[in-house]
């Protein structure tokens, strides 16, 4: 229809297809809902733990389940094969983990305001738009419905030049985001507001890191970062 972009197209297609199909979970393939009871848990055991190297801009780093198995799949299933239907459980997770983190600071305002990392453009076209921005958003509307005022800032950009870091090391990763990493004025929370950094997977931790030190140098300091997922 005129007007239109691919996302619209996409999701009239996918809510049309929930009406004629029941979802099923992208973890086990279980009919009823994009992730059952089951492969849920498979974030709440042992609840989230230290993760990867902190770092100065980012004193404290978090991930709910190793990157393997269920959470694996799950994952893969909402970034790579458009399951976009995972973002409310997943983002879910998320936010039943965030008030249990000693380190989380709300702001002034009494919110907690969450930073996406952001993913290179043309891979967030081919996902339908920025996945774990998509994942803060539900993660801070269940924290509002629980009584947690959350907000999200998407206040980082990637650069297109960003060549995909699958494979990298920490070193590499961090050369291939310097100098393409900003921040995104447009999606700044307040001045000098603590914030969360979230993210899906923690490879190296050189991403976190980074976020972090632009973040903090530019007076947005970062209390925590917290992934579904951590690699190793």
């Amino acid at each position: 229809m005129p007007g239109w972009t691919l996302c619209d197209v996409l999701t009239t297609v996918e809510r049309a297809l929930d009406l004629l199909l029941p979802p099923n979970c992208a973890g086990c393939g279980a009919l009823g809902a994009p992730c059952c009871r089951d492969c849920l848990a498979v974030w709440e055991a042992p609840g989230p733990v230290p993760r990867g190297p902190a770092a100065a801009a980012v004193p404290a780093v978090y991930a709910l389940a190793r990157y393997r198995g269920t959470a694996r799949r799950l994952v893969l299933a909402y970034k790579e094969r458009g399951r976009r239907d995972l973002a409310a459980p997943l983002g879910a997770a998320l936010a039943a983990a965030l008030p249990g983190l000693p380190e989380i600071r709300a702001a002034p305002d009494e919110a907690w305001w969450l930073v996406p990392v952001p993913s290179r453009k043309p891979a967030a076209r081919l996902r339908g738009g920025q996945h774990v921005l998509r994942l803060a958003r539900a993660c801070a509307a269940t924290l509002a419905a629980a009584g947690h005022p959350a907000r999200v800032a998407p206040a980082l950009a990637l650069s297109s030049r960003a060549r995909d870091a699958v494979g990298l090391d920490r070193a590499q990763r961090a050369a291939n985001l310097t100098g393409r990493l900003r921040l995104e004025p447009r999606g700044l929370p307040p001045p000098a507001t603590p914030v969360i950094l979230l993210d899906d997977v923690i490879t190296t931790g050189a991403t976190a890191s980074l976020c972090g030190r632009i973040l903090s140098e530019n007076g947005f300091p970062v209390t925590v970062a917290l992934a579904l997922t951590a690699a190793g």
